[in-house]
């Protein structure tokens, strides 16, 4: 079980249409371009595609240098679509995410500014380092798609997605993300150190001239349009799904209800979240439909965060994914 996918599911795709398969060249050249900036990242990518397919969030979590933000930017980039990024600190206050009413002295009346948070992909850089009050002001932005100000509310541009930093090993100065919000997030990609190889070739490109910060001189362009992409996200919600499947998801949500280990399993909306990413990565895979294997492939980075451990099994060092992984093999799988 990986992080996130890398490589198709093992049964036999059924040749899709040609508007499909236009759609699925576009997302993979997605991933070719953001390579061109980012080493050793492969399945984030992926994982990052999966969620905008779907039409949900993402939460990345890794230590710092891992190249979450330059991630982010050249996914952005490469989909030609408007980002914006927050730096979220302690003293960051909801209006300054959603934006606020602000008085015009020549018209003598209140006019809304827009915050960062009106725009395709948002990069929320350190999420954990801002107080829970200005954390929800990002509920309501990424489950309803539109921002609430004076008793009007605002919709937000389609697409749009949310990606969400947060540094595991530093907790001084944080607030840790109340299960309310974590639920928000359709994925949670673990960002992992690269392999030796890829670390060298990290170099090699800096040593040659490459900076991050200038994503035009590593050749990253835009490759696909924001119709193609809603296009997209059609196509992959289009994908069938046998009840056997369906039943498969639920037998697999109330075992994690049913472990000793767990204190509180998934829920309903969690259900919906697996089903939604595993039509998004049979799509992108070439599957007319679902599949045990793309079921199997996407629990762990949409259920990670979703689940909350007793306090022993959290004291014997019981993992959230070794507890997915073993309900995974304790399921039985329809034939």
């Amino acid at each position: 079980m990986t992080d996130s996918p890398e490589t198709p599911a093992a049964a036999a795709p059924v040749a899709p249409s040609d508007d499909h398969a236009q759609l699925r060249d576009a997302m993979h050249r997605v991933r070719l371009e953001v390579g061109k900036a980012v080493v050793g990242q492969d399945g984030t990518i992926t994982g990052l595609l999966i969620a905008l397919l779907s039409r949900g969030h993402v939460l990345l979590e890794g230590v710092p240098g891992v190249a979450k933000t330059l991630l982010v930017r050249s996914f952005s980039r490469a989909l030609g679509l408007d980002t914006r990024r927050v730096q979220f600190t302690p003293d960051l206050m909801p209006g300054d995410v959603t934006g606020s009413l602000v008085y015009d002295a020549r018209a003598g009346t209140f006019e809304f500014r827009a915050g960062p948070v009106f725009t395709h992909v948002l990069l929320a850089d350190e999420i954990n380092r801002t107080p829970p009050k200005t954390q929800a002001a990002l509920l309501e932005a990424m489950e309803e798609r539109q921002v609430s100000s004076d008793g009007e509310s605002r919709a937000l541009p389609d697409p749009f997605l949310v990606a969400a930093t947060q540094n595991p090993i530093e907790h001084e100065g944080t607030y840790t993300l109340p299960e309310a919000q974590l639920d928000r997030f359709l994925l949670k990609l673990v960002v992992d150190l690269p392999s030796r190889d890829a670390e060298v070739d990290v170099l090699r490109r800096h040593a040659a001239g490459f900076d991050p910060r200038r994503l035009d001189d590593a050749g990253v362009a835009p490759v696909v349009t924001a119709p193609q992409i809603l296009a997209a996200q059609r196509a992959a919600a289009s994908v069938a799904v046998d009840d056997d499947l369906l039943g498969y998801v639920v037998d697999l949500a109330r075992a994690t209800r049913q472990s000793p280990s767990v204190l509180v399993g998934v829920s309903p909306r969690a259900s919906t979240g697996l089903l939604a990413a595993a039509k998004a990565w049979a799509w992108l895979s070439g599957y007319p439909a679902i599949t045990p294997d793309h079921v199997q492939t996407m629990l762990v980075p949409v259920w990670r965060h979703r689940i909350r451990l007793r306090p022993e099994a959290e004291i014997e060092g019981v993992s959230v994914d070794a507890i997915l992984t073993s309900v995974l093999q304790q399921t039985r799988v329809p034939i």
